[in-house]
């Protein structure tokens, strides 16, 4: 998808496609009752929104890939409209705050690919995948090269007259919002989720201020950079080598740090699947604490494998941080540290939101009310 300037984007927001034209005569017919070239149009309208969020984070002209635009030039619902708007503007404050801070994005791309398109009747939903990756600003010169991710969406059409459709809605289908995203809800307030018994539990990491660097041991025996460098070659094209669990079955996160750190030379600790100071995975089923994230957070305590940090900044290359996102006491997330830049903020990889090197910037930024949980490794 082509990529706007921000100045654009509202703009182009007008006048994008949003209606569709129906189905051709001697179209070939997709699952769910609609032709390929209206499945190929909806697509194409999810690419123009998409790729017009992200354009609204990048600062400076930004470059992307091109795909041929819908059908014929149409306009998004009203409603629409002013819904794209409200996030193209909460996205412009979003930009400027983080580049106060200290962290900007160059460049940006953006792709969307069609997972499923279903028609009832008047009514029509498409679930997509956006993967978009954003270029850093070299502004203290040390910086990654880029961040990654990708988002999954459901878009809704309404038949608008005439034999075509009208985009009506966008939701997100993930739980962690990426950086091209509308501000999330504040979380629901929540009764205190149930404890496991003795089970220790980890305090709470602050994200302010940066606190004085804390180094690692590099006596451990531990591989912390082949932690990073496994994390990173699969946070998006996942290991074969292992099961993966999608986000309908309790999501991968957890099993992907362990995969990570297994491969940096956490050992095997073999056990009833259930006890929280056992941590192995077996080729047919694994223990709790391989995939679970608070049972995760137990055994890694349990265990003196981990330091729980009262800094989330002060995170090194291999460490772990883990996420409370409606603040009920039972954590929801996590995720590794893989690269450091000099300024000392920690960037991220991780699955089931699966994302490289995201800053812990814009993880706090992004979401403010989040309890954070730190573990140096």
């Amino acid at each position: 998808m082509t990529l706007r300037t921000a100045a654009g984007v509202v703009a182009s927001l007008a006048v994008s496609a949003a209606l569709v034209p129906t189905s051709p005569a001697g179209a070939a017919a997709r699952p769910g009752g609609t032709d390929r070239v209206t499945a190929d149009s909806f697509g194409r309208i999810a690419g123009v929104v998409l790729t017009d969020r992200t354009a609204t984070i990048v600062d400076g002209k930004a470059q992307g890939h091109t795909t041929p635009p819908p059908t014929k030039k149409v306009h998004l619902s009203s409603a629409m409209a002013r819904s794209e708007k409200s996030v193209v503007a909460s996205l412009h404050q979003r930009k400027n705050k983080l580049k106060a801070l200290g962290e900007a994005y160059s460049a940006g791309d953006t792709r969307v690919a069609v997972d499923r398109t279903s028609v009832d009747g008047k009514k029509a939903t498409l679930r997509v995948t956006e993967t978009t990756r954003l270029t850093y600003r070299k502004i203290r010169g040390d910086e990654p090269v880029d961040t990654g991710f990708q988002a999954h969406h459901e878009l809704s059409f309404a038949a608008a007259g005439n034999g075509r459709w009208e985009l009506t809605g966008i939701r997100a289908l993930d739980e962690m919002p990426q950086i091209n995203a509308p501000a999330p809800a504040a979380p629901k307030a929540k009764a205190a989720a149930a404890g496991a018994g003795d089970m220790p539990n980890a305090p709470e990491a602050s994200v302010w201020p940066f606190p004085k660097r804390l180094p690692k041991d590099t006596t451990t025996g531990l591989d912390y950079k082949a932690m990073a460098e496994y994390a990173e070659k699969y946070w998006k094209n996942y290991n074969p080598a292992y099961r993966s669990y999608p986000l309908g079955t309790g999501g991968d996160c957890t099993n992907f740090v362990s995969q990570a750190l297994k491969a940096g030379g956490w050992k095997h600790a073999p056990g009833k699947a259930g006890d929280y100071t056992k941590w192995w995975y077996g080729s047919d089923t694994q223990s709790d604490s391989w995939t679970g994230v608070n049972e995760w957070s137990w055994f890694a305590q349990n265990s003196k494998r981990v330091k729980p940090l009262k800094y989330a900044y002060q995170m090194e290359v291999g460490d772990v941080l883990q996420a409370d996102f409606d603040r009920d006491g039972s954590k929801d997330h996590t995720m590794l540290v893989t690269y450091r830049d000099s300024l000392g903020t920690p960037y991220l990889t991780y699955h089931s939101f699966d994302t490289y090197r995201r800053s812990m910037l814009s993880l706090s930024v992004m979401l403010p009310l989040t309890k954070w949980y730190a573990y140096r490794t």
